[in-house]
């Protein structure tokens, strides 16, 4: 049945083409001309807008190449305006411009004056749509939904298009799991707990915006196979100082706060800024798990209810600063440091209940789990940008290290009851989990325009990751210490990864081609130190892998109002550090955590067709491919269910998506996002063959009223129905948020109140299958439902602002430490 529906729409969409082909106008009139500044020099990126003098209709739009120029080609006879805006200047329209098939025109040069003027001036009158599509990926603006006021950048990403996130914080993206996450450009280098605490601590009012790639294009790392999520912070580099400075409070079953501050001050040739966020917070979570035991004729023999109670209290701190020195017009250098400081302590009782065959109760334990975590992340980056000439020719590199240090330190307490309330056992077990990791990386970036609208990348990259990650556990009786060596080890691990791509792209009229390959070498190195009782261990993994993507764009018509693309990558998931470690760590006497040496990088191909139209509307079909699938993976010993990262088997996904920005009025705002996905998962498993199927509803909208120049409000909010992935088969979950906002002190302030989770509807849940003689289910009550008021200020003056620059050559090896 797909497979029909795919080739339905292939020959539906080809059929298209050729009514296009056969249908194309002959239009050959022109217009063209330059942007530029008052010193007459190119103002490269400028928008340039064509209009129809009559009615202002857009025809069409595009970006000042790098010597400033434009060209609208294909038009029909008629009667235009041109319309040219850069920011920090005043925009320019043009008089009537009259074009005919024989009568071509070139403009006189745009002469655009700046726009001097302090933010006392500055009324903001147009709000960013929340969703922007490209060629390559899909821009989300986070400041466009006033619901994401006093959130973080978790929450953010819970709430955008295509992506979910699981109770326990891990990310998926279109039904996949292995998304790499990227801050800046950069790659994270966490395991994805510590990356959890850390876009926990990452406040929203420091983002700006997040991209979505299923398939980026070579130039980005091959690492994840579900593709990357790019979150974008602020960077302010308008000239003069600068500041936005924001406050909230939030209440949801505790109290939280955090406050931030965006610093920029950029004269003559120095820009200079930083970017400081603190919070403190409380939350709470109750995990109920509840498993069945069974003999091989399937009679069950005994029960087991698991109630965990999580209140972690957490202090986090995030700063990021820098420098960009422009040496000239053509040539920058840029520094940049970005730290943080996390610590968080918690006192999780389990309340664990095990029932016979018949349901009486057999017995209870009690486990206390006391635990102080702290992380800490430290990290600069060298960067350097040279443009050769005016058309386009530019070097980049970067230079980057990032040290990260971690540590755990737990005290079990298990105590055994009779039903009667007798004590019949009890242990004591601490650990110290300490972890080093430190990330080196250079990268080098070349682009060269050609001819005929064409222009040729390339780059090469190099990374050295090496962890350090200790268990030490301890049995502890009348208040003395012993070490526990069957479960103490040290595990370190090294690893290599040299790459490099080569990335064309052309425009042919209504074509466009973007093709590329990027290959990448791989060498890691493991070793699990020995103790008293036990030997040493280690393994070796060596291996090169090519990377091809390859983008073909057609536009319907000649206003490229009515585009279609289609698409191909292949990426590569790699096994995060710490997954490799065989350590293990307890949850409570019936749950563990372990580590897997044996796992194999997960590969993917994807495939997708997508037609949009005006940038409001989009439609795609998207088909994957995965071998080697790597996820968690559930298996018992006994009545002890552990967990570990497996690789499962064969995914195969079927995508079909929708996305539409409609404006019913000029007060109203409306952005949709639906998607089908069916995950297919085949493989062998611990429990013989695995396969799992099903479909997926996943929806996501947002409504923005604008009731006056001060005030706003918006009503958003997502469901999906649930899905399958491996083992794990959830149950519909969803979120309704609202939130309203004033503008005040003309315009530079605004105060902000919140509601998410408002019908306490996301409760992730769901069943565990395949494991051997018995079952389980599994149901969060989480800390969701925050009520937030928050206050942002702004003050500064504006001038031109040069074009932002992205640095850092990290892309993926972050995104898997630990």
């Amino acid at each position: 049945m797909a497979m029909k529906l795919i080739q339905l729409l292939s020959l539906t969409l080809f059929s298209v083409l050729l009514f296009n082909f056969a249908n194309a106008q002959t239009n050959s009139g022109k217009v063209s001309g330059s942007v530029l500044d008052e010193g007459k020099k190119p103002l490269n990126g400028a928008t340039v807008i064509l209009l129809i003098a009559k009615d202002s209709t857009q025809v069409a739009s595009q970006l000042a190449k790098q010597d400033g120029s434009f060209n609208f080609q294909n038009l029909k006879d008629n009667t235009y305006r041109v319309v040219a805006t850069y920011i920090g200047y005043k925009s320019f329209r043009s008089g009537n411009v009259t074009v005919s098939q024989q009568n071509p025109v070139n403009l006189p040069a745009f002469m655009l004056s700046p726009a001097e003027k302090t933010l006392n001036d500055v009324t903001v009158t147009a709000q960013k749509s929340y969703i922007q599509q490209k060629v390559d990926r899909t821009v989300v603006n986070v400041g466009a939904l006033i619901s994401n006021t006093g959130a973080n950048a978790l929450e953010v990403l819970e709430k955008t298009p295509g992506v979910q996130v699981d109770a326990d914080g891990n990310i998926t993206f279109k039904g996949k799991s292995g998304v790499l996450v990227m801050i800046d450009d950069k790659p994270t280098y966490l395991s994805a707990a510590n990356l959890a605490i850390y876009l926990r601590s990452l406040p929203a009012s420091s983002l700006n915006q997040i991209e979505l790639m299923d398939n980026p294009p070579a130039k980005y790392d091959a690492a994840g196979n579900a593709g990357v999520i790019n979150i974008k912070t602020k960077k302010n580099t308008t000239r003069g100082f600068n500041a936005v400075a924001s406050a909230d409070l939030a209440q949801g079953h505790y109290g939280r706060m955090n406050e931030s501050i965006n610093l920029n001050y950029h004269v003559d040739k120095v820009n200079l800024f930083a970017n400081v966020a603190y919070d403190q917070e409380r939350t709470f979570r109750r995990l109920e798990i509840d498993r069945g035991y069974f003999d091989a004729s399937g009679n069950q023999t005994s029960s087991l209810k698991d109630i965990s109670y999580f209140r972690p209290t957490s202090n986090n701190t995030n700063i990021k600063a820098g420098m960009d020195y422009y040496v000239s017009p053509k040539t920058t250098w840029g520094v940049v440091f970005t730290g943080t400081i996390s610590s968080d302590h918690d006192n999780s009782p389990v309340y664990s209940l095990l029932y016979g065959k018949n349901g009486e109760l057999d017995s209870t334990i009690n486990t206390q789990n006391i635990s102080k975590n702290t992380f800490n992340s430290k990290g600069i980056n060298l960067n350097y940008t040279h443009k050769y000439d005016s058309t386009g020719r530019t070097l980049n590199f970067d230079l980057d290290y990032i040290r990260d240090v971690s540590g755990s330190n737990q005290l079990f307490v298990n105590n055994t009851f009779l039903p009667s309330g007798t004590l019949t056992n009890s242990q004591t077990l601490s650990d110290n989990l300490p972890s080093t990791i430190n990330i080196y990386s250079a990268k080098a970036d070349y682009s060269h325009p050609l001819k005929g609208k064409a222009k040729l990348e390339a780059g090469i990259k190099s990374s050295y990751v090496n962890t350090n990650n200790a268990a030490n556990y301890f049995n502890v009786v009348d208040g003395v210490s012993s070490i526990d060596y069957n479960n103490t080890n040290q595990f370190l691990y090294k690893e290599n990864i040299n790459a490099a791509y080569i990335n064309f792209n052309k425009d042919f009229s209504r074509f466009s081609l973007q093709t590329g390959l990027r290959v990448e070498n791989t060498n890691g190195d493991g070793h699990q130190l020995g103790n008293a009782e036990k030997a040493d261990s280690s393994f070796a993994n060596h291996y090169t892998n090519l990377f091809p993507t390859a983008y073909l764009s057609y536009s319907l018509d000649t206003a490229k109002h009515n585009v279609l693309v289609l698409s191909y990558g292949r990426r590569i998931g790699r096994p995060n550090y710490g997954s490799l470690n065989p350590f293990t760590f307890f949850v409570d006497e019936f749950t563990y955590f372990s580590g897997n040496p044996f796992l194999k990088p997960q590969f993917t191909d994807n495939y997708k067709l997508a037609y949009s139209f005006k940038n409001l509307f989009t439609v795609a079909v998207a088909y994957d491919y995965t071998t080697d699938v790597q996820g968690e993976t559930i298996h018992n010993i006994g009545d002890v269910f552990i967990s570990t990262t497996g690789n499962i088997g064969q995914l195969k996904t079927l995508n079909f998506s929708i996305n539409t920005n409609l404006q019913p009025a000029k007060w109203w705002t409306i952005n949709l996002y639906a998607e089908v996905y069916n995950n297919n998962y085949q493989g062998q498993f611990y429990t013989g063959y695995l396969s799992q199927s099903k479909n997926t509803l996943d929806f996501n909208g947002s409504n923005q009223f604008t009731i006056s120049k001060t005030w706003n409000v918006e009503l958003s909010g997502f469901y999906d129905n649930g899905g399958v992935y491996g083992q794990f088969v959830t149950l519909p979950k969803g979120m309704l948020n609202a939130a309203v906002q004033k503008k005040v002190l003309n315009n530079k302030g605004s105060i902000k109140l919140s509601m998410r989770d408002i019908l306490h509807t996301f409760n992730p849940s769901g069943t565990i299958t395949n494991i051997a003689d018995a079952t389980a289910t599994f149901h969060n009550s989480l800390d969701r439902q925050v009520a937030t008021l928050a206050f942002t200020y702004s003050f500064g003056k504006s001038t031109n602002t040069p074009p932002k620059r992205d640095t850092g050559g990290a892309d993926s090896e972050q995104g898997r430490a630990h």
